[in-house]
């Protein structure tokens, strides 16, 4: 009974790290879309990822349903399930803020100066959060997810650093201000989803530890300085 068990946990961790991976592709195609100025195909393409894991989401709610009624778990095994629950709401909206940014992207086209404020690093740390909150679900990774935590204050100082260069250019420059509002509207989305990140790696504490220890929390931010 135990071993079945295992083996359709061990398919859960598939199915995240399938979503995750699905979620890493989103923001950076959409991400790619925004900077390169492609045409739409790449840009239906990302679209068609978010409804993927739109789909995905679903196929995972089934599977962690199954579990709770046939399974019955108690303590760290339902801990795991529920958290899986949480975890895949917080990869569906990451899903649907890169495909906000997609839409944003057809407004900033030809922009000089998106190049020129970061939303490329800003992207790739935060697909590095995402990549390790999911990763640190299914080795059972605390370090790993506190520092995922942790990160969230790297892209927050990316957006913080872009809505201030973007608000001085507003100051300075006349009838360009739709341009600058919808690439900071785009750092937003980033930043949002950075928090989603964060979301996932706090409920694989939760998942491990039955709660948010913020013993570890200080001891890590220690290591940190």
């Amino acid at each position: 009974m135990r071993n079945k068990f295992d083996e359709q946990l061990d398919y859960l961790n598939k199915e995240m790290v399938e979503m995750g991976n699905l979620c890493e592709k989103v923001i950076s195609g959409a991400i790619e879309v925004t900077m390169s100025d492609k045409d739409g195909k790449l840009a239906h393409e990302v679209l068609e990822i978010d409804s993927e894991i739109d789909r995905k989401e679903r196929e995972i709610e089934n599977i962690c349903m199954k579990l709770l009624l046939r399974q019955q778990p108690v303590a760290r095994d339902l801990r795991v399930i529920s958290s899986a629950l949480k975890m895949i709401s917080d990869m569906e909206r990451i899903g649907d803020q890169a495909a906000d940014i997609v839409e944003l992207s057809k407004y900033v086209e030809g922009s000089k100066i998106k190049n020129e404020i970061h939303l490329d690093e800003m992207s790739k740390e935060v697909i590095k959060m995402v990549t390790g909150s999911v990763d640190s679900f299914v080795s059972k990774d605390l370090y790993l997810a506190r520092t995922v935590i942790i990160s969230d204050d790297i892209v927050d100082n990316y957006f913080d650093d872009i809505k201030k260069k973007l608000i001085a250019l507003i100051a300075k420059t006349d009838g360009e201000g739709e341009e600058f509002i919808d690439l900071l509207m785009i750092a937003k989305y980033l930043e949002r989803i950075g928090d989603h990140a964060t979301n996932i790696a706090e409920w694989v504490e939760y998942s491990i530890l039955g709660k948010h220890d913020e013993e570890i929390h200080k001891d890590l931010d220690e290591n940190k300085k």
